[in-house]
């Protein structure tokens, strides 16, 4: 069960800082608290409810085995969704989005099949018997696909959702995502339209603080979901052994009352 979070917590990273007052959604006006200065602030305590509302759907997503892909290409985001989603050993892109990601994985699938292939040539030595501008071909365009796709490496089919900072950067990720009917979980600031997702958190996504606040929150609620979903396999391999010995003690039980007649 996600943990519950303190709106201080949330005050202190600075999630509550929105856009300036003329750059607003009104469709945001549920989510902001006041005004001032000329800048919108978000109210923490629905910040704090959406987070802990997202975590716990992340959460049951990730119990049942399927994949969040992490999206941020922002600088203030990158490192820290890269690192978050390592953590919870989720796909993550974080260098520009490649067109077609989701509406054309196949061709995605086949760029990152690539890259498989040149990591076994290198193994079973292949890679060795070519020339040397043929190597630093193959190991050009090896770098670049490790670029953009090298955190997807392990993604082998359409991820159960998707986690977005700054929806309004990533559109294009959103557009794919709600054209394919895939969750979309996302850091919602005061500029943003929180209709175009179906978990929006309102919270200030262009300070680092505030990013990292959010985004190592619903990881750590997505290894919760992980580890519920081992625990779950381990007992039902136990149940399955234990069925296995019981079927097994039965068969022999059989076969000694047989011998005995």
């Amino acid at each position: 069960m996600a943990k519950d979070i303190e709106v201080k917590e949330l005050l202190d990273a600075g999630v509550h800082f929105g856009h300036l007052t003329h750059r607003w959604n009104p469709n945001m006006a549920p989510y902001i608290y006041m005004e001032r200065n000329g800048i919108h602030i978000i109210n923490l305590y629905k910040s704090a409810a959406k987070m802990q509302e997202a975590a716990k759907a992340m959460q049951k997503i990730a119990a049942s085995g399927r994949k969040i892909l992490f999206v941020a290409t922002k600088k203030q985001a990158k490192e820290i969704v890269s690192q978050e989603a390592e953590k919870c050993n989720m796909p993550y892109i974080t260098e520009r989005w490649p067109g077609g990601m989701l509406t054309n994985f196949v061709t995605v699938r086949r760029s990152v099949k690539k890259m498989d292939n040149i990591d076994r040539m290198k193994k079973d030595g292949r890679f060795d018997s070519l020339s040397k501008k043929e190597q630093l071909q193959i190991n050009r365009m090896r770098a670049k696909l490790e670029k953009n796709l090298g955190s997807i490496q392990s993604m082998t089919r359409l991820p159960g959702a998707l986690f977005v900072v700054d929806i309004l950067r990533e559109h294009i990720a959103v557009k794919e995502a709600q054209r394919l009917n895939i969750p979309i979980f996302a850091m919602v600031d005061t500029n943003s339209d929180p209709r175009e997702v179906d978990y929006a958190i309102p919270a200030n996504d262009d300070a680092s603080k505030s990013i990292k606040k959010v985004v190592s929150y619903v990881s750590e609620a997505v290894v919760e979901g992980l580890n519920v979903r081992e625990k779950d396999l381990e007992q039902r391999r136990k149940e399955k052994a234990e069925a296995k010995e019981r079927k097994a003690k039965a068969e022999k039980k059989a076969k000694t009352a047989e011998e005995k007649k």
